[in-house]
């Protein structure tokens, strides 16, 4: 390992998340940021991780500054952040595994990519607004109805509250075109663009499958329980009716797993 200390981590929020049919019909772009980890895990070869004394924060390894996979310094905007970051590598053992390191992840993907495509990222979380998954109903059966609408309505009346915007919601699953103005309202909430909360809005975004739902949880409208509940009302309707299998379960685990760790990277962003 050289002196610089740069990082496995792939740039990638590896979230695992995909695409509806309903939202590839509707001609949105396809994930911009994406995992590009495919590296053999690196054997620690470092004592002591430790924060820089000034803003930006950078990470240290036994005092020298860690590397992002494009040679850029691993620094973050918050203190908060940089100590949870430099925790997720004290606490690596014989090999340093990128899996179990969610907010380096995301520091790399902001640095490394987001950074380079703002407005392109902004636009993605765009496009999922413009197919919002709380803007399409189910007609029938009534219980299922009645769970998104209570589930769904609270955060589709604060979009168009606090963003000032104008969302329609309509019956099935055929693309419904929402009018210029209620998407300009998403993307003056993404204002100004900044690489680290893009970075983290991005991934709620594709994990829910809902820009409304990834805002209103960083506005502090929705706790992170609440928002993954809602994203998971058709889910868990599914789940009532037939039961669950063992994979899916896991596949469930890990997309909560990557959706808490981009709630708390939001959270720490903040202090």
């Amino acid at each position: 390992m050289s002196g610089d200390t740069s990082n496995g981590n792939g740039s990638g929020n590896g979230n695992g998340s995909h695409r509806s049919d309903l939202e590839r019909a509707s001609g949105a772009p396809p994930r911009v940021v994406s995992d590009s980890l495919a590296k053999p895990r690196a054997k620690r070869f470092y004592k002591q991780a430790g924060v820089s004394d000034a803003a930006p924060f950078q990470i240290l390894l036994d005092g020298r500054p860690v590397k992002t996979p494009k040679k850029r310094a691993l620094a973050v905007p918050t203190r908060a952040l940089a100590v949870a970051i430099a925790e997720e590598w004290q606490a690596q053992t014989e090999f340093i595994d990128p899996s179990r390191m969610p907010l380096t992840r995301f520091a790399n993907t902001a640095i490394d990519a987001v950074s380079d495509t703002l407005d392109a990222v902004a636009n993605d979380i765009v496009a999922y607004a413009g197919s919002d998954l709380v803007c399409y109903r189910a007609e029938a059966p009534e219980q299922l109805v009645a769970l998104q609408a209570r589930e769904w309505n609270p955060v589709v009346n604060w979009a168009d509250a606090a963003l000032g915007a104008d969302f329609k919601v309509v019956p099935g699953v055929m693309h419904f075109k929402q009018t210029p103005a209620a998407l300009a309202a998403v993307a003056q909430a993404l204002l100004p663009h900044d690489a680290f909360r893009l970075t983290g809005l991005h991934v709620l975004t594709t994990l829910t499958g809902s820009a409304l739902l990834a805002l209103a949880l960083a506005g502090g409208r929705l706790t992170p329980d609440a928002a993954w509940t809602a994203a998971h009302v058709d889910e868990d309707y599914q789940i009532s009716l037939w039961g669950e299998d063992a994979e899916a379960i896991a596949r469930r685990r890990g997309r909560r797993a990557e959706f808490d760790a981009a709630c708390r990277w939001l959270a720490l962003l903040a202090e």
